[in-house]
């Protein structure tokens, strides 16, 4: 399994950014999804997930903000963030159990 993240940059307090996370080997709409993130000096922590069913949670930080989805077409996971804040700065993973993705930086400041 190999899971590609992609989407990450510099981006404004008060932005947007899309995260996508492209699977191979795997069929995610099969799967429990979820995007982590892990900022300097702190543990890794869940940010949002989607279950096979469609079900989503979402880190109390990012309620409201935050958007997952799966386009199962293209086997891919989104993450849709929106009003970023400079504490939403940090590496952002794919994760499809057991695997990790290699991460893509998104770095929130003005």
């Amino acid at each position: 399994v190999q899971l590609q993240a992609s989407g990450g940059g510099l981006v404004q307090p008060g932005g947007s950014l899309r995260l996508a996370c492209a699977a191979s080997g795997s069929i995610v709409r099969f799967h429990y999804m979820a995007w982590y993130r892990q900022a300097p000096g702190k543990q890794r922590e869940l940010v949002a997930g989607i279950t096979s069913s469609g079900t989503t949670i979402y880190a109390d930080s990012v309620k409201g903000r935050f958007t997952i989805s799966r386009d199962n077409a293209k086997n891919t996971v989104y993450l849709q963030m929106s009003g970023l804040k400079p504490e939403d700065t940090a590496v952002y993973y794919c994760f499809d159990s057991p695997h990790w993705g290699r991460g893509t930086l998104v770095t929130v400041s003005s």
